[in-house]
């Protein structure tokens, strides 16, 4: 029973909250494609206008982030990859979601640390946080890692989807987790086409217009 609630917890908090947290964050990134600027700031606006907003952040994404983050890495750590051995298909998922976890979560962190700190800090606003996305995009090296960050990312959430379905006893059976796998995948593939979608529509001109004329109506008022 060592670490047997532990990693109950962890899977529970990677499926409720978090995977809530993670669509909600892929629909709004995922309004720029549809509605460009206007649409994704209004996204924004909607999000940061509700009722207790940093209560609602920190008990229900921001710790259980944190738990789930820091004891994915110790399982990480834990971890025993067999696929030179064994190059099964859940061998290989085993594995993958354990790289894909400790991409995410150094993702996240500095995603973090880009946005949401900077906002803290006064550095930027929500206004302008389009904009930041779109230095990031632009430049080819952040580009890559954004790609490869939020593939990585949809696949530990689709994946992390299907085993949470088989640990919880939801799926029992081959064929129940042959179906569930067959879901969980083209969730994978299409939040992943979804993501993608977004980083190109943040490459649109329209987010760098928009921090411009932020910054010169500031530089006006100062």
């Amino acid at each position: 029973m060592k670490g047997f609630y532990s990693r109950k917890l962890h899977s529970l908090l990677g499926v409720i909250p978090l995977s809530l947290f993670f669509l909600e964050h892929l629909v709004t990134n995922f309004t720029a494609v549809e509605g460009g600027t206007e649409g994704f700031y209004k996204a924004v606006a909607f999000l940061n206008g509700l009722p207790l907003v940093i209560v609602i952040e920190a008990t229900l994404i921001w710790l259980p982030l944190f738990f789930h983050g820091v004891y994915g890495l110790y399982i990480a750590y834990q971890a025993k990859p067999n696929v030179g051995r064994y190059g099964n298909e859940r061998n290989w998922r085993y594995t993958l979601q354990r790289i894909s976890g400790v991409i995410t979560f150094v993702f996240v962190i500095w995603h973090v640390w880009e946005t949401r700190v900077q906002i803290a800090l006064g550095n930027v606003t929500h206004e302008e946080i389009g904009g930041v996305i779109h230095d990031a995009v632009t430049n080819p090296i952040t580009f890559a890692i954004y790609m490869i960050s939020v593939v990585a990312a949809s696949y530990h959430f689709a994946n992390g989807l299907w085993s949470f379905l088989v640990s919880w006893g939801i799926t029992v059976g081959p064929r129940a987790q042959r179906v569930s796998s067959y879901v969980c995948m083209s969730l994978f593939g299409i939040v992943s086409i979804m993501f993608i979608a977004s980083l190109f529509a943040f490459r649109s001109i329209d987010f760098q217009v928009a921090t411009s004329m932020i910054d010169a109506v500031k530089s006006v008022l100062i």
